[in-house]
Order: C-alpha cells, then structure tokens, then sequence
C-alpha cells in the first residue's frame, strides 16, 4: 500500500508539472529574406536556434495594386523564381519550426481602402501562401502550405488591418493560420493597434529598435519600462522581445552579454514572455548563439 501511495503521489506532482508547464519554451523569432543573402532556409533552420521565421516581405498588396514578393538577394519572384524555396520551408516545418508570410515593411507599397479591400488580400494570401488553391492561383513560393502571416506594418494608417486579421483568422477553420504582428515600441502602436486588440493574435514580437525613446540605448531603462508597463499586457498568446541582430542591423543593439544578464531576467516574469525576434538572418552572425535564458541557450524545436 505504501508503494502504491508513493507511485500515486509522483504520478499527480508529474501530472501538475505538466498541466502548469506552458507548453513551449522561450525560443527565438527571426525574419528572412531582407538585406542581403542570408543562407538558405535549409541552413537557417537546420542550425536549430529559431522556433519560428518570417519570410519578408510581400511588400505590394492591397488598393487594387497587383501583390509583389520582395525577398531582395535571395530570388525574384516574378515568374516562379522562388518556388524552389518550397523545399526549404517544408524542411524547416518538419523540424517543428512555424514558417509565416511577413506582409509589409520599411520601404513596401501597400495599404487597405476598406473592410472588403482586406477580404481580398486575404483571398489572395490564402490561395497564393497558405492553404488555398484556387486553380488560378500563382504560388510564388511553391507548393509549400505556410504556417499564418506576419503583420510588419511600417507605413500608412491603421484602418482595417483589424478586417484582415479577422478574414485571415476566419480560415482557420479549414486549416490553423497562425498569426503574427511586429508593432514599434512606442505603445500603443499607431499601425497595429486596432488589430492586436481583437485578440487574435498568436504572437507579438515588439520592435524594440529604431527608436530612440524605448529602444536601449546605454542602458535598459526605456525599453525594461515600456515592456512592463505595456507591450506584456496586450491581448496575444505570446510576446517577444525584438531586436537587431548586430549593430548595422538597425539602432538600439544591444550586447548579447548585456542581454542575457539585464535585460531577460527581468523580463523572463511573465507567463506571455515567448523569447525574442531578431532582426535579420542577413545580420546574424553568431547573436543568437549567444543568447541564454536561465542559464540555457533559448528552446529550439524538438
């Protein structure tokens, strides 16, 4: 009786490890595609240190304009130049890896006129990206299904990214699409706002650079305040902590010792805490070998 009382007990402490464990670790967010040739998708996600990549960007959608990829260096799109990164992406998601469109950027030509403007790109994206396809539909990555969409809304205003959300989420009933938004650190975000506050967003990896007034500079002050304050309060499974993966990457880069001993621990006290986006695969030369989270390097995918 005393052996079976033991073995019970040890089976309910298991059972609550796991119930209150979450259910992935703290990892790393990157984005691919920009600035240079950045190695392949194959390498960038056989090196086992991300748990998600964004490829950016689809940088020309919306308005009636006809949707462009721009993935620079890497390959050109137009007429089926990068559907051989089919192959890479369905690599990375065999190793537990989430691949998302990225939708946007610095330099993009791209806004939405009204709700129904936003239902069509999310046709679009749908059928050209993820789950769909519609026999008229060209697949500028190929054959490959994409894991959700990355919102890194840079420009413009920020009416009706809330009605993409939404669409985009409303094909999730077909198959899970995941969904991803890189607001700046200023909170709230002038661009994103409106569309993290409908709740469906799976993750939030907060631009902490590029801007003097929460970005680090020197010291940890600003950004250690905005991301208590606000950015680990918003409506998202998860928030991540985005940064530069070098210095020439983009301002407010932040020494990778410096990092691990003042900035994570303080911001490791969250249950929402996801780990960090970094800035790009072009200038990631090492910075997220570097990165420790409790005295481990941050959780790949099994």
């Amino acid at each position: 009786m005393a052996c079976q009382a033991k073995a019970l007990t040890l089976l309910l402490s298991i059972l609550v490890v796991s119930f209150c464990k979450p259910s992935d670790g703290a990892g790393i967010a990157i984005y691919w595609g920009q600035d240079g040739y950045g190695g392949s998708l194959y390498d960038t996600c056989a090196s086992g240190n991300y748990r998600f990549v964004n490829i950016a960007f689809l940088s020309i959608f919306g308005n009636g304009r006809n949707p462009r990829l721009n993935l620079e260096a890497n390959c050109d799109p137009n007429a089926g130049g990068c559907t051989w990164l089919s192959n890479g992406i369905t690599s990375c998601q065999k190793q537990g890896i989430k691949v998302l469109l990225s939708i946007g950027g610095r330099s993009g030509n791209y806004s939405l006129s009204s709700a129904d403007d936003a239902i069509k790109v999310a046709y679009y994206i749908w059928n050209s990206f993820l789950g769909g396809h519609e026999s008229s539909s060209f697949r500028p990555l190929g054959d490959a299904i994409l894991d959700g969409v990355d919102f890194y809304i840079d420009t413009g205003s920020g009416l009706y990214w809330d009605d993409l959300a939404r669409a985009l989420h409303g094909f999730s009933g077909q198959r899970k699409v995941y969904l991803a938004a890189a607001p700046q650190c200023l909170f709230p975000d002038e661009h994103l706002d409106t569309a993290i506050k409908t709740g469906l967003f799976d993750y939030v990896w907060v631009q902490f650079y590029n801007n003097p007034r929460c970005h680090y500079s020197g010291d940890a002050n600003n950004l250690l305040n905005g991301w208590k304050q606000s950015w680990i309060k918003v409506q998202a499974n998860q928030v991540f902590l985005g940064l530069p993966a070098a210095p020439q990457a983009a301002g407010g880069f932040i020494p990778v010792d410096v990092l691990n001993s003042q900035v994570l621990p303080s911001i490791n006290t969250s249950p929402k805490f996801g780990g960090v986006m970094l800035w790009n695969k072009y200038f990631d030369n090492e910075y997220s070998d570097g990165i420790i989270l409790d005295g481990t390097k941050l959780i790949s995918p099994a």
